[in-house]
């Protein structure tokens, strides 16, 4: 690294079944039903309110801090990022939502890694928590009459 400040990212894409409302919901009210521990989310989707929720890998919980930074309903959400994955280091991850006919592309971005090897880590993860969201949002998939 040449410069101290120099900061690294990750990004991935995935064209999800659901809707950009369906899919914003699960980003900002809805964390237990895909990613977080049953139970652990304390969350309130506002612009500065701080959350928290833990995932379970191999029985061992780990803890998950953030923020709210920017909220645009069914387009975007920002927040901050804290986990021992970050060492520590407040990341932010911007997921956006893009409607292509009768599908969305999901386009997330994680940035403010300070090492290089933390944001290549996230950059393998972060596909499989898309291809895990896909599927519990397909098996609670609730019908309606388009979108």
């Amino acid at each position: 690294m040449t410069d101290s400040a120099e900061m690294f990212s990750c990004a991935a894409e995935r064209v999800m079944s659901s809707s950009p409302a369906e899919l914003y919901t699960a980003w900002t009210h809805r964390f237990d039903l895909w990613f977080a521990a049953a139970g652990s989310v304390v969350m309130r989707a506002q612009v500065h309110e701080p959350f928290f929720f833990e995932t379970e890998f191999d029985g061992t919980r780990h803890p998950h801090y953030g923020r709210f930074l920017r909220l645009e309903a069914d387009r975007l959400v920002e927040l901050t990022w804290v986990t021992a994955g970050t060492a520590g280091a407040e990341t932010r991850v911007l997921v956006e939502f893009e409607l292509l006919e009768d599908r969305t592309l999901l386009r997330l971005t994680h940035s403010g890694f300070t090492d290089a090897a933390l944001a290549d880590q996230h950059g393998l993860a972060w596909p499989l928590v898309l291809d895990q969201l896909e599927e519990r949002m397909i098996s609670t998939a609730q019908p309606s009459p388009g979108w």
